[in-house]
């Protein structure tokens, strides 16, 4: 089966994030913690682990570094894909490949890169790359 391959995807937002063989993007939960895996049940139902099945290796795609891909065991003994030690998931609201809806969902859901960090949140205040976006406008109005 091929569900365990983690792949690269370009996003015009985020830089390069992790996708499954499918495309679809993958999320950690910040919660989940050292091995300790806390979305389960109803939560991963809208946030389905990816897993491999018992004794497979998750595969690496293109752009995909294969010595951060390894695996944890989940409460109900499934075997789910880490990147970095990140535990990966898809987004159940993600309909499309490039979709990255679930990214910042509750402050506890992050897509993940391929350098195996959380993506940041996008800042709703526009771009801080081009000089000169980044001026506070004065400021006022919102001191005492």
């Amino acid at each position: 089966s091929k569900g365990g391959t983690v792949k690269a995807a370009h996003n015009s937002k985020y830089g390069s994030l992790l996708v499954s063989a499918a495309g679809m993007t993958l999320y950690h939960y910040t919660p989940d913690k050292h091995g300790a895996i806390k979305c389960t049940a109803a939560c991963a139902k809208f946030w389905p682990p990816l897993v491999v099945a018992h004794g497979a290796k998750p595969k690496a795609g293109a752009g995909v570094s294969a010595a951060k891909l390894s695996t944890a065991k989940r409460p109900d003994g499934t075997t789910q894909v880490t990147y970095a030690g990140l535990t990966l998931y898809r987004y159940s609201a993600d309909k499309k490949p490039g979709d990255v809806k679930g990214q910042g969902f509750q402050g506890v859901w992050h897509a993940v890169t391929s350098a195996g960090t959380l993506a940041k949140a996008s800042n709703p205040a526009g771009t801080t790359t081009q000089a000169g976006t980044t001026t506070s406008g004065g400021g006022g109005g919102y001191g005492p």
